[in-house]
C-alpha cells in the first residue's frame, strides 16, 4: 500500500468534524437480519462488560419477549420505570424518555430502535427520542432488524409479502459510530424458533409459516451483511483518505432522480438511495413543477411535498424546479449539478400520448450526452403528462372558453368587414391576433381551441365555396394546415412565455417580501416592534399566520404580538417551549411533535436560540414544500438578527446607563467627600469633648458644643438626604403620589421646617385669597420649596428679605421664590440646575445638587423651572404645576 502525507487541511477538517461530533453521545447499533438472532442478549452482555469497567448504565428500555436467558442478563443493570399509556381501552408501556434525562446517565440501552410509540407520546419513532438523547450527550446502545430501514420497505415486502410499517431513516445506520452485526444462520435460528426461544410455541408456528421460511431468512441475512459490508467499506474509505492513499476509482458518482406526484414515486426514492448507497455516491431529488402541475388538487401537491420530504429523510438534497418542459429542466439542473445518473420512472401510458404530447424519457435520453438515465419499474407516468379533457378541465373555467368562442366571434365578424378590401392573408392575421389573446388572456386550453375553429372558420366563409367545409383548390389544405399549427405554436410560445412571467413575478414578490422585511427591520427598534413586523411578513408571504415567541426575564415564554397571543393554546406553547430548548424545528410537517397545528423554528443566533417563530397556514391540512420550508427559514434567520441586534442594543444602553452610574458615583465621591468630612469632624471633635468630662469646661461650654453637634449633625442629614433623592431620580425609581392638596398647607409646612434656618429673615408669603388646590406630590414639592428657601438663604446677605409667592396662570399654579442677593451671573440662569454645579461666589457648603433636585421634582409633576434677575436687584426661581383634571368640591364651614 502506497502511503503518502496526509493533507493537513483535510485531517484539521476530519478533527474539527470528530471535535463537533464528541459533543454529542455515542450510539452503537447491534444489528441483525431478522427478530431472534441475539441482538438484545448481545446488547445486554455488552452494557455488563460496559459497567464491570466503571461506566455508569442504565437500562431505558429492553424487551426480552418473554426469553428466559434474556430477563437473566436484566439483573444487576438499573432500569428507568417504564411510561405506561392509556390507548383505545389498553395500557401501552412505552419508554421514559423525560425520567431517562433528569437520570442522565453514561449510557442507556433503548430497545427497539424502529418501534412506533403511542400517540400522546413526544416523539412518534422511538428513534427521534435516542436522537435527543444522543444530543443530550448520553451514549445510547439500540438494536435494529435490517427490514426496519427504510430504503430496504419495499425490497423487504417483496421478498416476504409482509408491509413493514415501522421504519427508520438509513442515516441513523450511516451515522452510528459503531455498529455491530449479530449473524445467526437460518437454519440454527429455526431451531431456537422451534425451542420457543423467539416467540411463545402458538406464535412461533405462524412464524415459520409466513415470515421465518428458509427462503426470507437468507435473503434477510444477505441484505444485512450487504449494508455491514458497505458501512465497512465506508470506514476503509475513511483510512485511506486521512492516510492520502492514491484512489484507484474514478470520481464520485452523483445521482438525480426525477419524482412526480404520483403515489409510486415513492418507491423510485427508495431504489435511488439504495443506488446510491451502493455507488457510494450524492444524490439528488428534483421536483419539477410545470403549469399543469401547479393546477393540480391538493392532496396531489401535498403527496409530491411528502415524497420530497423522504428523499431528505433518505439523506437526499431536495429541490424543486419551474418550468414548461419537465426534461429540459431536469437535464438543466443535472449539467449544473454534474449529475452522472438520472434515474426516472417507467412510462406505462400509451404510445400515442408519447407522439401527440412528447416523451419526457425519450427527451432525457436523447439529449443526455454522457449522463446515463435509468429507467425503473413503478412509477406509471412520471412525466405527469396531462390528457387534453383534463387541460380542459383544469386549466380554466368556463367562462374562459365562452369568452374565447366571443373573441373568436369577433374576429370572424372583423375579418367579413376586411374581406372586400384586404386579401386571404390578413384574415389569417386577424385570427392569429385572436388566438394570441385567447392564449396571453385564458391559458392553453382556449387558445387551442381558438386555433381549430380559426382554422374552421377561415374555411367555412373565406373559403370558396362559401358556408362549406368542402375546398375547392387542394392549395388550401396546406395553408389550413400550417395556420393550424402557426397557431397552436403560438398558442404553447403565449402559455410558456406567460407561465415563466408568473414565475418571475412570484420570485420577485419573494425577495421583494424579503427586502420589505429586512428593511422595516433595519427601521424599527424594540424587540416586541420587531416580532410583530415578522410576523406580519411572514404571515403575507404564505398565507398564514405567524407568532415570535420570545422568553422574558425569567426566562418565560411569552408572544411578542398581541392579537395573536390568544390563539396559542397551553400545547401549542409547550412545542414552542421544546424549540426553544433543543433548537430545532418540530410541529405541523416535521418529525418531532407533528401533531401541533403550527410549524415552530427557532430563532438562533451566535449565543443561542433566541426565541421561536411559529407559522400555521391558513388551510390546517397544506404542507410546506421543501423550497418554503428554506424561505421561511431564511424569514426566520432575518428575524433572528434582528432580535438580536435589538438585544445588542439593549445591552449597549444598559452598558452606557452603568458607565453613567459610575461616573456619576465617581462624582458624588469627588464631590462631596469635603463636604462629608467637614461635619463629621466637627461632630467628632464636639462628641469628644463632651466625653472627656473635662471639669475646666463649663455647663455653657457643653451646650454650646451640643449645639454645635446638632447643627453639623442636620447639615449632613440634608447633604445625605440630596444625595438619596439626587440617585433616586438619576435612576428613575422616584414615584409621584399625586393627590389634590392646598398649597397653603405645603407652604406652611415648609416654613416651620426652615423656621430656625429663616431666623432673623423676612419671608414675604403672597398668596391669592381663593383657595389653591393643587395635584401634587405634597412631600416632593415641600422638599422643592426648602431647597429654594435654603439656596435664599446661602446665597444673600444676613437679614435680607425673601419673597414667596403663589398664584394660577392658565392651566398651572406658578409659584415663585424671590431675594435681594447679588442675582445670577451671565449664562448661570440654566447651568445653576446642572448636578454638582456652584453659583458664583461659591459657598463653603453644599454639594451643588439642591436646584438639581429641584429641577428634577418638578419635571416628574410635569412642569418646568428656571430662573432669573430681577430688575430691581436679587434673583427670581420660578416653576410650574399643571393642574391636570377638576378639583374635588371643597365644603365650607357654613356649608
Amino acid at each position: 500500500m502506497n502511503e503518502q502525507r496526509p493533507d493537513p487541511d483535510t485531517i484539521l477538517a476530519r478533527l474539527q468534524a470528530e471535535e463537533s461530533k464528541d459533543r454529542r453521545g455515542k450510539l452503537k447499533i447491534f444489528f441483525g437480519a431478522t427478530a431472534g438472532v441475539g441482538k438484545t442478549y448481545s446488547m445486554l452482555d455488552a452494557a455488563h462488560m460496559r459497567q464491570a469497567e466503571g461506566v455508569d448504565v442504565v437500562v431505558g428500555y429492553v424487551e426480552p419477549h418473554g426469553r428466559a436467558e434474556t430477563e437473566a442478563l436484566l439483573e444487576g443493570l438499573e432500569a428507568i420505570p417504564p411510561s405506561f399509556v392509556e390507548y383505545q381501552g389498553a395500557t401501552l408501556r412505552e419508554f421514559d424518555l423525560d425520567a431517562a434525562l433528569a437520570r442522565r446517565p453514561e449510557l442507556i440501552l433503548v430497545d427497539e430502535l424502529a418501534h412506533t410509540n403511542a400517540p400522546g407520546m413526544r416523539h412518534p419513532k422511538r428513534y427521534q427520542d435516542v436522537e435527543e438523547l444522543l444530543a443530550a450527550g448520553i451514549n445510547v446502545y439500540t438494536t435494529v432488524n435490517v427490514q426496519h430501514l427504510e430504503s430496504l420497505a419495499d425490497v423487504v415486502s417483496q421478498i416476504t409479502g409482509i408491509v413493514v410499517r415501522e421504519t427508520i431513516p438509513d442515516s441513523l445506520l450511516e451515522q452510528a459510530d459503531e455498529v455491530e452485526m449479530i449473524d445467526l444462520a437460518p437454519d440454527d435460528l429455526l431451531q431456537r424458533l422451534k425451542e420457543g426461544k423467539v416467540y411463545i410455541p402458538a406464535q412461533a408456528e405462524r412464524a415459520m409459516q409466513n415470515f421465518f421460511r428458509k427462503g426470507n431468512l437468507m435473503a434477510l441475512r444477505e441484505m444485512a451483511l450487504r449494508r455491514t459490508a458497505d458501512r465497512v467499506d465506508e470506514q476503509m474509505q475513511d483510512y485511506r483518505r486521512d492516510h492520502a492513499v492514491k484512489q484507484t476509482w474514478p470520481a464520485a458518482e452523483r445521482i438525480l432522480v426525477s419524482i412526480s406526484p404520483s403515489p409510486l414515486s415513492r418507491r423510485l426514492v427508495r431504489a435511488a438511495k439504495r443506488m446510491a448507497s451502493g455507488l457510494h455516491a450524492e444524490w439528488l431529488a428534483v421536483y419539477v413543477e410545470t403549469a399543469s402541475h401547479a393546477r393540480l388538487p391538493e392532496e396531489d401537491r401535498n403527496r409530491a411535498i411528502e415524497t420530497l420530504r423522504l428523499a431528505e429523510q433518505l439523506g437526499a438534497e431536495t429541490a424543486i424546479r419551474f418550468g414548461h418542459n419537465v426534461s429540459q429542466e431536469l437535464l438543466a439542473y443535472a449539467h449544473e449539478r454534474n449529475v452522472s445518473k438520472i434515474i426516472v420512472g417507467k412510462p406505462s401510458h400509451p404510445r400515442w400520448r408519447d407522439i401527440v404530447f412528447g416523451s419526457v424519457l425519450d427527451e432525457l435520453v436523447r439529449h443526455s450526452d454522457k449522463i446515463d438515465v435509468y429507467v425503473i419499474s413503478g412509477d406509471p407516468d412520471s412525466s405527469r403528462s396531462v390528457l387534453p379533457m383534463q387541460i380542459l378541465r383544469r386549466t380554466n373555467h368556463w367562462r374562459a372558453y365562452a369568452n374565447t368562442l366571443l373573441v373568436f366571434a369577433l374576429c370572424t365578424l372583423l375579418a367579413r368587414l376586411m374581406l372586400p378590401y384586404f386579401d386571404l392573408a390578413n384574415m389569417i392575421m386577424v385570427y392569429l391576433v385572436g388566438v394570441v389573446f385567447a392564449a396571453a388572456r385564458y391559458g392553453r386550453g382556449p387558445s387551442m381551441l381558438a386555433a381549430l375553429l380559426s382554422v374552421l372558420a377561415f374555411d367555412f366563409f373565406f373559403v370558396t365555396p362559401y358556408l362549406t367545409f368542402a375546398v375547392s383548390d387542394s392549395q388550401y389544405i396546406v395553408t389550413f394546415i400550417i395556420m393550424l399549427l402557426v397557431g397552436m405554436t403560438i398558442s404553447t410560445l403565449t402559455v410558456r412565455i406567460k407561465q415563466q412571467a408568473e414565475a418571475a413575478r412570484e420570485r420577485e414578490r419573494h425577495t421583494a417580501n424579503l427586502y420589505a422585511m429586512s428593511r422595516d427591520l433595519a427601521n424599527s427598534q424594540g424587540v416586541s416592534t420587531l416580532a410583530a413586523i415578522a410576523a406580519q411578513h411572514i404571515g403575507e408571504v404564505f398565507d398564514s399566520r405567524a407568532v415570535v415567541v420570545l422568553p422574558d426575564v425569567a426566562g418565560n415564554l411569552a408572544v411578542h404580538v398581541p392579537e395573536s397571543a390568544a390563539a396559542l393554546t397551553a400545547h401549542e406553547l409547550g412545542v414552542a417551549r421544546w424549540v426553544y430548548d433543543h433548537g430545532q424545528a418540530a410541529g405541523l410537517g416535521t418529525h418531532a411533535l407533528p401533531g401541533a397545528q403550527g410549524l415552530y423554528l427557532p430563532l438562533r443566533t451566535l449565543r443561542g436560540t433566541a426565541g421561536v417563530i411559529g407559522v400555521y397556514p391558513r388551510q390546517p391540512q397544506r404542507l410546506f414544500s421543501p423550497d418554503q420550508m428554506h424561505l421561511i427559514e431564511t424569514f426566520a434567520n432575518q428575524t433572528s438578527l434582528a432580535v438580536e441586534r435589538a438585544q445588542f442594543a439593549e445591552e449597549a444602553a444598559q452598558a452606557h446607563m452603568q458607565i453613567e452610574t459610575e461616573r456619576l458615583r465617581n462624582s458624588l465621591l469627588s464631590s462631596v467627600s469635603h463636604d462629608l468630612r467637614t461635619p463629621l469632624a466637627v461632630i467628632t471633635g464636639a462628641a469628644s469633648s463632651l466625653l472627656e468630662n473635662d471639669a475646666t469646661l463649663s455647663a455653657e461650654g457643653r451646650h454650646e458644643l451640643a449645639q454645635v453637634t446638632y447643627e453639623e449633625a442636620e447639615r449632613l442629614n440634608r447633604l445625605v438626604g440630596n444625595l438619596l433623592d439626587m440617585t433616586r431620580l438619576q435612576s428613575g425609581s422616584m414615584r409621584v403620589n399625586k393627590e389634590w392638596q392646598p398649597l397653603e398647607e405645603v407652604i406652611g409646612a415648609t416654613l416651620n421646617r426652615l423656621e430656625k434656618r429663616l431666623a432673623g429673615r423676612e419671608v414675604r408669603v403672597d398668596l391669592p385669597d381663593d383657595l389653591l388646590l393643587v395635584p401634587i406630590d405634597s412631600m416632593l414639592i415641600e422638599q422643592v420649596l426648602v431647597n429654594l428657601l435654603d439656596n435664599a438663604v446661602k446665597y444673600t446677605p444676613s437679614g435680607s428679605p425673601i419673597d414667596l409667592s403663589a398664584r394660577r396662570e392658565g392651566d398651572a399654579i406658578l409659584v415663585e421664590v424671590a431675594d435681594r442677593g447679588p442675582g445670577l451671573s451671565p449664562g448661570d440662569e440654566q447651568r445653576i440646575f446642572d448636578k454638582f454645579y456652584r453659583a458664583e461666589p461659591a459657598v463653603t457648603r453644599g454639594a451643588g445638587l439642591g436646584l438639581a433636585i429641584c429641577r428634577g421634582i418638578v419635571e416628574i409633576h410635569g412642569g418646568r423651572i428656571w430662573a432669573e434677575n430681577r430688575s430691581d436687584g436679587g434673583a427670581i426661581f420660578r416653576f410650574t404645576l399643571p393642574l391636570d383634571g377638576e378639583p374635588p368640591e371643597v365644603l365650607t364651614d357654613d356649608e
